[in-house]
């Protein structure tokens, strides 16, 4: 092993939910990621949907359990001193597969952490031959620093949780029911309303995101956005670009994604005539899925692209019988997702 040291940070990283084209739902996750060596781990790892143990919605009790495994406080979950560093974002279930790390005391004194045997994981036992990153660590972190990032999360009370309700405001009642149905089900509140003024500051606190319909005035936008900046609020505002329910949950999507754009897989995505421009920061699948309207209001969505695509800016041609009239693009990743609409 090398005896250079790795830095060792976490930071919010989401898992992006969504109403899929099949009909399925994609749950949101809020999360801390590890951070090494100033990049996150997950992205260092195949393209896995995945999440941490230090998610924002797992009970307290549990995400403390997480956090004093990690400084060896409590014993390792896992045969042979293994740790989950990132599992299934819908279930938790080791069955569903697990990456999994041997974590060991290190150093002349034993302070350090060494995190090794990146594998993925099943069952009980890992198969370290058959299904380990060979590619990936040994990681050495420095103990002080180590334990200073994960302790502040027992002392501050710190964790990955963001507001995780939106506000939805429009004059299609039928469209906003449908879609705070959906955004409940991939695990964001949702409320609806026609005025913020008299909602109570500590109540506004507690949203992340204000979503706007089409038929919404500029008065009456400026009108909540007013309530919001008077109770000290920083929420993101976003406009909807159709009444089309998938679209609508992807915007959303990404208004309350708050991690730094360079700590996001998906950074990029403009649309024009006949072809999208996706930029991406690191090796991952993305999905373009096109959404339109018809003359008579009806939604259609077609799938465009689904593959990998290496670090960098791509540009994509698109179906044009697909992206004909009024329609917009979807672009996704595990962790992210961007909407655009045709440029022509």
């Amino acid at each position: 092993m090398s005896a250079e040291y790795a830095t060792f940070a976490l930071a919010p990283a989401v898992r992006a939910g969504g109403v899929l084209t099949n009909g399925s739902y994609q749950a949101h996750r809020d999360f801390l990621d590890f951070v090494v060596n100033g990049r996150p781990l997950l992205f260092q790892l195949s393209d896995l949907d995945a999440v941490s143990p230090l998610a924002s919605d797992v009970p307290p009790a549990i995400f403390t359990a997480h956090v004093r495994a990690l400084l060896f406080e409590a014993d390792a979950p896992l045969a042979g001193g293994r740790y989950i560093i990132y599992g299934c974002p819908e279930c938790e279930g080791l069955e569903c597969g697990a990456v999994t790390a041997a974590i060991e005391r290190g150093g002349r004194d034993g302070q350090d952490f060494v995190w090794r045997d990146f594998a993925w994981q099943t069952d009980e036992t890992a198969d370290l031959e058959r299904n380990g990153y060979h590619g990936i660590g040994p990681f050495r972190f420095r103990g002080g620093q180590y334990r200073e990032e994960l302790e502040k999360l027992l002392t501050d009370g710190e964790r990955a949780a963001p507001a995780r309700r939106v506000l939805l405001i429009g004059a299609r009642v039928a469209v906003l029911a449908k879609l705070a149905a959906a955004l409940r089900t991939i695990g964001i509140g949702a409320e609806i309303t026609h005025d913020a003024a008299a909602v109570p500051a500590d109540e506004l606190r507690t949203y992340g995101a204000v979503a706007f319909g089409r038929a919404v005035s500029e008065r009456e936008r400026a009108a909540v956005r007013g309530a919001f900046s008077a109770a000290g609020v920083d929420v993101a505002y976003v406009n909807g670009l159709a009444p089309i329910i998938p679209l609508l949950v992807a915007q959303i999507e990404h208004a309350l994604d708050r991690s730094p754009l360079e700590r996001r897989r998906l950074t990029g995505l403009v649309v024009t005539d006949g072809e999208a421009g996706v930029e991406v920061t690191s090796g991952c699948r993305v999905q373009l899925i096109a959404y339109r309207l018809d003359r008579l209001y009806r939604t259609h969505a077609q799938e465009l692209f689904d593959g990998s695509l290496e670090p960098g800016t791509h540009r994509i041609p698109l179906d044009g019988r697909a992206t004909k009239g009024e329609s917009f693009i979807v672009a996704r990743t595990t962790g992210s997702v961007l909407v655009a609409p045709m440029v022509r």
